[in-house]
């Protein structure tokens, strides 16, 4: 089979992935941003990895602030995500309509959130189109340990493979 854009297209979106949403913050400029490229990366110390696009906000955020969030989502609710695929609208202590509060590193935590992280980078890692994030987890809580997290199955949003249009 020839290894066109549609056929990398067709498998990288058969790869199980979370879905959540990303809080970033530098100084007084906040966003959320919703992603499907989470992973943990270690145990000793707890690594938490997240692909961020270079174009994005969300990119600029995370790099001059040095930290992130990630927060798993209920799968019976995932209309957030559509809200949060463009740069976020902060207006008091809510982003797109959404409450958050500010974790312990700046960066917001969205407290519908079923379960979150905050972590502060420790490395980031070029890696073509995108930076992988690498960053020590400072902080998490549990809001609800009964709710299924969210996943890009659950959905009908596609992410990964080429860049459309190419």
């Amino acid at each position: 089979m020839a290894l066109t854009p549609e056929l990398i297209n067709a498998v990288t979106w058969k790869i199980p992935n979370a879905l959540a949403l990303v809080g970033s913050r530098a100084g007084d400029e906040w966003n959320g941003m919703t992603t499907s490229w989470i992973t943990q990366v270690s145990q000793e110390p707890v690594l938490i990895g997240i692909g961020v696009d270079t174009v994005a906000i969300t990119h600029r955020l995370i790099a001059d602030g040095g930290s992130f969030t990630v927060n798993l989502w209920d799968a019976e609710n995932t209309r957030p995500f559509v809200k949060f695929s463009k740069p976020a609208t902060k207006d008091g202590m809510t982003l797109n309509g959404l409450a958050i509060s500010e974790g312990q590193t700046g960066a917001p935590i969205f407290d519908d959130a079923i379960a979150w992280l905050e972590c502060v980078v420790v490395n980031p890692v070029p890696c073509g189109t995108h930076t992988f994030f690498i960053g020590e987890l400072v902080a998490a809580g549990i809001n609800d340990d009964e709710a299924i997290p969210a996943s890009m199955s659950d959905t009908r949003m596609k992410y990964g493979g080429t860049r459309r249009g190419h």
